[in-house]
């Protein structure tokens, strides 16, 4: 038996300013903007509360729009930078509407800064961002938008819908990294920042010391040494989504969506728990499991079936009732959503539930991938 060759991480050519700079660029085009981007040595919870702590200066007032746990953590961060925060909710099966953005901005014409996530993977639902910015851009405020699930997974046009800070994240849809991360900034947001004296400077955190020593300078001299793989990855997963073509990707996501909630349909005893299909984020499906069942059972024993399928129980209060398909990267692929429904049907029929046979399922998942318009 042949042992297999071990791919080569060490001993690499020094990523230099000129290659960072590139893979910048090739984030960029992802974003569809011609903003500054910079990528960021870390998860992408790193440059979203850079975002918060750069953008958001004690006394003034911000909107923060939750539809999942991530919006629940923005508050905090905006509370802890000395704001005073709007909350704007929606159930956790559905998006938040323009119209209630407005509504909000109307009572509180003082909020200066608005947070969004665009897709909720731990939820399964996405917001309408171009609806939302064009509200947020007329009262003036600067909006943030957190990417990271939504980015190759469905349209994201930063400079189209007026977002002036974006954070995206490798790991999902682009199906590449998780260490690195990017950060678009707008002109506004770059000027916010600057009059923040609050804003943090000589810190992991600041947005500020990669304009001063890395932007204005031209990108010609990197201020620390690159994360070097997980950068390298980074391209390769941009390279990788340029090669197939960008539509070609979230037309992918689109259909395994479509198929999967199709298919959960089929097999009855499940519901999905966004109800709304142009709710429903393309990165993931949540499940409502069936009444008197936990959903960390169904989990488990669809695993017991089928040990490689993306399927995983939710987390905190939502574990026992929410189950969570993922179909993000390469999982947004027609066999593996097939093989998550079938395992599904099988921990399902396990735990004595009755669902239909698997031909049955896979034939309205199949059709409803075939259904979807990738023009």
């Amino acid at each position: 038996m042949t042992a297999k060759t071990a791919p080569v991480l060490l001993d690499l050519t020094p990523l230099g300013a000129a290659h960072f700079a590139r893979i910048e660029d090739k984030v960029a085009a992802l974003m569809r903007t011609r903003e500054s981007v910079v990528a960021m040595q870390g998860e992408a919870l790193l440059p979203l509360e850079a975002c918060i702590r750069s953008a958001v200066r004690p006394g003034s007032t911000a909107l923060n729009i939750i539809t999942g746990p991530y919006g629940e953590t923005f508050g905090g961060w905006l509370r802890s930078c000395g704001a005073e925060v709007v909350t704007v909710t929606a159930p956790f099966n559905g998006a938040v509407g323009p119209e209630q953005v407005a509504d909000a901005l109307r009572a509180h014409p003082e909020i200066d800064f608005v947070s969004l996530v665009h897709a909720e993977a731990a939820t399964g639902n996405t917001n309408p961002v171009a609806e939302i910015g064009a509200v947020v851009r007329e009262h003036g405020a600067l909006l943030m938008l957190d990417a990271v699930a939504s980015v190759a997974a469905e349209p994201l046009l930063i400079d189209a819908w007026g977002v002036d800070l974006c954070v995206i994240g490798g790991q999902k849809a682009m199906a590449g990294p998780a260490g690195v991360s990017a950060v678009s900034v707008s002109a506004r947001a770059w000027e916010r920042i600057a009059a923040n004296e609050q804003a943090p400077r000589r810190s992991y955190l600041s947005l500020l010391d990669w304009k001063e020593r890395w932007i204005d300078g031209g990108r010609v001299a990197l201020p620390h040494a690159p994360a070097q793989l997980e950068m390298l990855a980074l391209e390769q997963a941009a390279d990788r989504i340029d090669a197939v073509g960008l539509d070609a990707v979230i037309a992918r996501h689109r259909r395994a969506a479509a198929a999967t909630r199709a298919g959960v349909r089929a097999l009855g005893a499940l519901t999905p728990y966004v109800v709304r299909d142009e709710d429903a984020a393309p990165v993931a499906t949540t499940l409502r499991a069936p009444d008197g069942v936990d959903a960390r059972e169904v989990v488990a024993a669809a695993l017991a079936a089928d040990a490689t399928v993306p399927v995983q129980a939710a987390g905190g209060e939502l574990a026992k009732e929410m189950i969570r398909v993922n179909h993000y990267g390469l999982a947004a692929d027609r066999d593996v959503v097939l093989a998550s429904l079938a395992a599904l049907g099988a921990g399902l029929r396990a735990l004595g539930v009755p669902v239909p046979d698997g031909d049955e399922v896979s034939s309205a998942a199949g059709a409803a991938w075939d259904a979807v318009i990738t023009g």
